[in-house]
């Protein structure tokens, strides 16, 4: 999966002008458009400090998004006013282009009003994630180059304060409305804050700035900005960490719902059949998704059973798995073991990247670990992807904390959804592309971008990955990992399931340890509906490319083919379809 700091989901939300009615005569219907879409992201930037500064826009320097109640409601009433504009124009009138960008806009501007209408902008965190983690590592995605970079950053270290208060008001209205996390995603999350309550403030994460300088920083003024740096986060920084500590522990968790559905929320059904379209982009049913995922689980199953006898193994499946997830030859004695099998896993299939792609991206991309005070409570990997502004790598994140429970079987797929050709090659492709409007570069369908990555896994078949039956199993147990999510997300906010249940399905039939699927169960119980987009996007990539090997035979080009599912980015499940038929239609008019 793919991470970035985000504020709530209003916040990121592209913001809109206030446009009640569009003139009728006078310019056309393309110009009326495209004057729309340029103040749409202006309002967007305006909104959104953080994606500003990522652009190099230095006015949005030193600037944290205002997430206050007052901003949330302003912003749902700006979009929907831009919704109103959009439908005002006739989309018969607008060229290709056009058309395209108007359909993505609105699909995106429409989700984030019903989001709102739902109020699940009053549950701005998951047991995984929050706004006091992205905080603490928003340094690592910020330019420190000149002495007024490290004035912007203090400015965020001097707002963190207001920023936290502004949080916990929009906590405390969900707990008011009901609107709150289950407590058992919520156990340990305490954790998660405590390692930012310390005495001495150049041991907190928000000082690592301090610590290095570049050359552009004069000797003079080194002293004074940690000095200043020091003051803030001791007087600022580490005041609202230990007041969001206690709301936490005193307030929030204590009033977290025993329930884990999202069913059990006020409107919770409607909500969670809302939450399949969105994160699909399919008008598609739950009860459709989970016997999908039932069906896949009983195809993959079968493809792991005939891994057994390759290797020898005498015992049944079950036996096979306690086999797998107990034997020491299976996982690193420590993480820089962990860590250059990764690295050799990437360099290798960055060679072999030019056979299955005509383009690929400039940004590179690195390897690092994954924090120690979020790595017990956040997944295997991560993608974060780079800052607009070029200058900055993207990073793939691993987690090194308990290595008895990281696999090195499951290290080839996992290295290429992360990294190549999964999450950074599409996402900093689609950030390169020229011509391509500037909203589409930086938003995401999850669809997408996770369909895409889990398919990314599947190409290592194609140039010499999975040689070694264990790891081929362990590519077979990610993709009924996915496939398991459409079973237990859907059993878990719309069938009633229990925590236990879903638990349990998990360990019969996949490979992963008891401690990432506790962790995964929990995420999919504080994330609802996100966890089906893998599987959903990656079954029609695999589609559509079936159909164009039918339709073209002996012309099919894969790279043709997959600069045909990249070039126009991230874009929802119909837009794709449509895009790779007229794909298909120009290669046999050629």
């Amino acid at each position: 999966m793919f991470t970035k700091f985000h504020v709530s989901l209003f916040i990121v939300a592209l913001a809109a002008p206030c446009w009640t009615a569009v003139a009728q005569n006078g310019p056309s219907s393309d110009e009326r458009f495209e004057k729309l879409l340029d103040e749409h992201w202006r309002w967007t930037l305006k909104n959104n400090p953080l994606l500003s500064t990522s652009l190099g826009n230095r006015n949005s320097a030193g600037r944290l998004p205002d997430a206050s109640i007052s901003h949330l409601h302003k912003l749902a009433e700006e979009t929907s006013e831009f919704v109103d504009a959009l439908d005002a124009l006739s989309l018969d009138q607008l060229n290709p282009a056009n058309r395209m960008n108007h359909e993505i806009l609105r699909r995106l501007l429409v989700d984030d009003t019903q989001e709102y209408r739902f109020k699940s902008y009053l549950i701005p965190i998951t047991n995984r994630s929050g706004f006091h983690m992205e905080f603490a590592e928003l340094h690592k995605s910020l330019p420190f180059n000149t002495t007024q970079d490290y004035e912007n950053y203090l400015s965020q270290l001097d707002q963190f304060g207001q920023y936290t208060d502004q949080h916990i008001e929009v906590l405390k209205l969900g707990m008011a409305d009901k609107w709150v996390l289950p407590s058992v995603v919520l156990q340990g999350y305490e954790d998660t804050i405590r390692p930012h309550v310390v005495a001495d403030p150049r041991k907190s994460p928000t000082f690592a700035p301090f610590l290095k300088w570049p050359d552009d920083v004069p000797l003079t003024v080194r002293k004074t900005l940690s000095e200043r740096a020091a003051k803030t986060i001791q007087q600022t920084v580490v005041p609202a960490y230990s007041r969001f500590l206690e709301f936490m522990v005193d307030q929030y968790i204590p009033a977290s719902r025993s329930t884990i559905g999202a069913s059990a929320l006020p409107g919770g059904r409607s909500f969670y059949r809302y939450r399949v379209t969105h994160y699909t982009t399919l008008d598609i049913e739950p009860s459709e998704v989970h016997e999908l995922g039932i069906r896949e689980v009983a195809r993959i199953r079968s493809d792991m059973e005939a891994i057994l006898p390759k290797v020898q193994f005498k015992g049944s499946f079950p036996e096979f798995l306690t086999f797998l997830r107990t034997d020491p030859q299976f996982y690193p004695s420590n993480a820089t073991e962990y860590l250059r099998e990764t690295a050799y896993i990437l360099k290798r299939m960055d060679g072999e990247l030019p056979k299955l792609f005509g383009t690929l991206p400039r940004t590179p991309y690195g390897l690092k670990t994954i924090p120690d005070y979020i790595a017990p409570k956040t997944t295997t990997a991560y993608y974060q992807p780079p800052p607009a502004n070029g200058q900055l790598a993207g990073q793939y994140f691993l987690n090194t904390y308990n290595l008895k429970s990281r696999p090195l079987y499951e290290l080839e797929a996992l290295s290429l959804h992360e990294a190549v050709p999964g999450h950074h090659l599409q996402i900093a492709l689609q950030q390169e592309l020229e011509g391509l409007a500037e909203f589409r570069k930086h938003r995401r369908f999850t669809v997408f971008v996770e369909g895409w990555a889990l398919y990314s896994e599947r190409l290592g078949l194609e140039v010499g990955f999975y040689t070694d039956p264990y790891s081929d199993f362990g590519r077979l147990s990610y993709e009924m990992w996915r496939a398991c999510r459409l079973v237990v997300d859907t059993g878990i906010h719309y069938f009633g399931w229990t925590r236990t249940q879903a638990i349990e399905y998990m360990q019969q039939n996949t490979a992963l340890s008891r401690h990432n699927i506790v962790a995964e169960v929990d995420r999919y119980i504080s994330w609802p509906g996100q966890a089906l987009a893998y599987k959903m996007g990656e079954l029609k990539i695999r589609q559509l490319r079936t159909e164009a090997e039918e339709a073209l035979g002996t012309d099919f080009d894969i790279r043709q083919f997959h600069d045909a599912v990249l070039r126009q980015g991230s874009v929802p499940i119909p837009i794709l379809e449509e895009n790779i038929r007229h794909y298909i239609e120009n290669k046999k008019a050629e």
